[in-house]
């Protein structure tokens, strides 16, 4: 008995001895950190320019506009054309579908995927000279497009749009859902049930709606892109509808995805920060879109030919076969 406490006494006093060496390992390495300099106060955060060239930065024009949002209305207008961008075929002879393509990210999507070969129905709201510019600028990269207007919470304009398509170019290829409707809102007893059925008819309802009409004319190897938001992934206060919305967005893409599979058919999404369109200025006070994007990781907003190539990349079958199902973050780093 005797031997067996000595033991013990003799294995507590080991652990003790171990224990006593591991606090003195681990204050020294303390002590090794608190003797060093602080460091210095940063500078003043400037924004990144990781792209070929450099962007537009803080402070943006403090302007308003009125809704639905006029490109060609905008003091600094978004940047589409991705000049540096070379096309490879990545959709030689294919035919696209881009809701809200009159402006921002759709527009600059419709460009890119002409670059790539692929012919663009342009589908819009009710801004007809942005809406011409985007066909210009798609026929200007050799291929073809149309113009279509109307409102994408119509399930008849939904058919119609998809049957148009068909007879300019004979075929459906690709569908990107990109049309938004974005309003803020400081407390949520301002958001009327108006509002509430505008963001989500136009934003989800659309989606689900234009995704219908369009998949009994696609085959194998089509593709639908969708654009989700990072408002979708971290909230936003004063976004509380529109939020719900890119969060639905984000969950049909993935089901989708499964839905579709069997097909051959896949579904994507590309889920941005915070991007220079006429959404944000037709929604936010002047003073408020003078400092858009600034709290990003990368100090500014991205303009929409920093977005388009991850919607080709989707798109293309060449790219992304393997890819379905997925939310690609497009955000300026991992908070965005």
């Amino acid at each position: 008995m005797a031997t067996r406490k000595s033991a013990s006494k003799t294995g507590n006093r080991a652990a003790a001895r171990t224990a006593g060496e591991t606090v003195d390992r681990q204050r020294s390495i303390q002590q090794k950190i608190d003797a060093k300099p602080a460091k210095p106060k940063a500078a003043k955060k400037q924004p990144v320019q990781a792209g070929a060239r450099k962007q537009p930065k803080n402070p943006l024009p403090a302007q308003h506009l009125q809704k639905p949002g006029y490109e060609h209305d905008m003091e600094l207008e978004p940047r589409y054309l991705a000049p540096d961008y070379r096309g490879s075929g990545k959709l030689e002879g294919m035919a696209a579908i881009v809701t809200g393509a009159d402006s921002g990210i759709g527009r600059a999507v419709a460009v890119l995927f002409a670059r790539e070969g692929c012919d663009v129905a342009v589908l819009h709201l009710a801004e007809p000279e942005d809406a011409e510019t985007t066909r210009a600028a798609v026929e200007a990269e050799g291929r073809r497009c149309i113009v279509i207007a109307g409102d994408v919470k119509k399930t008849a304009f939904c058919e119609k749009a998809v049957k148009q398509t068909l007879k300019a170019f004979g075929r459906l290829d690709v569908l990107v859902n990109n049309a938004a409707f974005q309003q803020h809102a400081a407390r949520i007893e301002d958001i009327t049930d108006a509002q509430w059925e505008e963001t989500l008819q136009t934003n989800i309802g659309g989606y689900f709606k234009l995704a219908r009409a369009a998949i009994p004319h696609m085959q194998a190897g089509s593709s639908i892109v969708n654009t989700g938001s990072e408002v979708a992934l971290f909230g936003s206060a004063q976004l509380l509808d529109y939020s719900a919305t890119k969060g639905a967005i984000h969950a049909f893409t993935k089901s989708l995805a499964s839905h579709l599979l069997d097909r051959g058919i896949r579904v994507n999404a590309v889920a941005p920060g915070p991007v220079w369109t006429p959404l944000n200025p037709a929604d936010r006070p002047a003073e408020k879109v003078a400092e858009f994007g600034k709290d990003s990781d990368m100090g500014r907003p991205a303009q929409p030919e920093e977005m388009s190539p991850a919607y080709v990349f989707l798109a293309a079958p060449v790219c992304a076969s393997y890819i379905n199902g997925v939310i690609l973050p497009a955000m300026g780093g991992p908070r965005g």
